[in-house]
């Protein structure tokens, strides 16, 4: 996602030609910040126009309901607030917008921030003890599928000798790229996943709110209503320190009165999503792992969803691509990269993208290295990856195949040597964090790592 956002806004800014245009219908509203110099919103039969991206958006529409003085107090309650937390974050969100946004910063004066921190780690503590869970030591080995067996290779580790406890009301968001174990990290710290080796400790009063990517557990509902569905788990909840009914929820994660009594089974894939999501709230977890939990759903929901999960206390993990939803719902970020530890990314998605960026320039160099060393061009050497005998690819030889297995291996190797390297400049870096001048040498030597 990142690297399309910067394609588009180079090739649209190239030579300033009025013919690069672009239009792009998208629910993640990070990208819409990234690329839009214009937004339209689609609403009531109409298309209102508002200049900038999302956080633009935001600002006038909040400007516009004020004056206008149309809006339900519920939703203005929702613009306000995510209003309030654009404008504490980068102040790059609002350099787009040409309106006067003295009004709009009106609205927001007395506006508190979306989460009462102190207060929700302490109802969580009160909930959840001091004991979350924790893995210890923890290692998982996922068997080689038929075609590694075929290849010689072995299994793949997702998790080497981890660490990680969990604490009361923590809110961590889990990045990495497709395949890296993400949702597989959340199978262990659920119990569902056994880890090969290692320990998995969960606290004694730990109830686990568990959102797959999977919809299938809801076919058994079909005949029934939505209302009756949620209220089958529990007919009302305390949420934000307030006793919120079934129907309540049900409004609040978008199903008004109306769709209440739809059919589990007429539901379409977002409406089912949230009602996922609304019968796992019912059942007042005290730890809420979410998989991809924007799958299927609109901004507004989106909105509604961490509106919602603002005044929920307990321990939170989530998995997502969704840059603005980690940035928003959590207070801190994971990465997983491939080498088999959970890394701590002080710098939050954007440190990611540059770890990812420096782990790519050096797997390009090593490639470069080797086939140097044995006078292959890398373009035709990368052509070949992969590509055997297939349309197009030469057949690679024996003898040339055992010599690539050890070039990889050794570059495993000496990957892995600069990984414990940067693992280590990390921790220093986390214990020099009140020294200035310390800080700041560890991440030069972090920096050439």
């Amino acid at each position: 996602m990142a690297w399309l956002a910067d394609h588009l806004v180079r090739h649209r800014a190239r030579g300033g030609q009025a013919s690069n245009a672009l239009v792009v219908v998208t629910h993640d509203r990070w990208f819409l910040d990234a690329v839009a110099t214009l937004t339209w919103e689609v609403v009531d039969g109409r298309v209102e126009q508002y200049e900038g991206g999302y956080a633009a958006y935001v600002l006038a529409k909040a400007e516009r309901e004020r004056v206008a003085r149309v809006t339900a107090e519920r939703r203005d309650n929702l613009l306000r607030k995510e209003l309030a937390w654009l404008r504490r974050g980068a102040p790059a969100r609002t350099s787009k917008p040409k309106f006067r946004i003295e009004a709009a910063n009106a609205l927001i004066e007395n506006e508190p921030p979306p989460r009462d921190e102190v207060e929700l780690v302490r109802f969580a503590t009160t909930r959840l003890g001091k004991d979350v869970i924790d893995v210890i030591d923890g290692s998982l080995v996922v068997p080689p599928s038929p075609t590694d067996v075929g290849a010689g290779r072995s299994g793949r580790v997702l998790l080497d000798h981890v660490t990680w406890r969990l604490a009361p009301g923590e809110r961590v968001g889990i990045v990495g790229v497709n395949g890296a174990g993400k949702s597989t990290l959340l199978s262990v710290v659920a119990g569902r996943t056994p880890l090969t080796s290692g320990k998995r400790k969960e606290g004694i009063t730990v109830e686990i709110g568990y959102l797959t990517q999977e919809v299938r557990e809801l076919e058994a509902l079909a005949e029934r209503r939505v209302i009756d569905a949620v209220e089958e788990v529990r007919a009302t909840t305390v949420l934000g320190g307030k006793e919120v009914s079934a129907s309540q929820l049900a409004k609040r994660l978008g199903f008004s009165g109306g769709r209440q009594q739809t059919r589990v089974g007429d539901l379409s894939g977002g409406e089912r999503r949230r009602l996922q999501m609304l019968r796992i709230l019912m059942a007042e977890p005290n730890v809420l792992l979410l998989d991809e939990p924007t799958n299927d759903l609109d901004i507004e929901t989106l909105t509604s969803m961490e509106d919602v999960l603002d005044g929920w206390a307990g321990t939170l993990l989530v998995v997502s691509h969704d840059r603005y939803l980690l940035e928003r719902m959590c207070d801190r970020q994971v990465a997983l990269l491939g080498d088999g530890k959970i890394l701590d990314l002080v710098g939050g998605v954007e440190q990611y993208l540059e770890l990812r960026k420096h782990h790519l320039e050096a797997q390009a160099a090593f490639e470069r290295q080797g086939a140097a060393a044995k006078g292959v061009d890398a373009t035709s050497l990368a052509a070949d990856d992969g590509a055997g005998a297939g349309a197009g690819g030469r057949v690679v030889s024996a003898a040339e195949e055992r010599e690539a297995r050890k070039t990889v291996a050794r570059i495993e190797r000496q990957l892995a040597k600069v990984a414990d390297r940067e693992a280590k400049l990390h921790d220093e870096l986390a214990a020099a964090a009140s020294d200035y001048g310390k800080a700041a040498e560890i991440n030069v030597k972090l920096q050439a790592v």
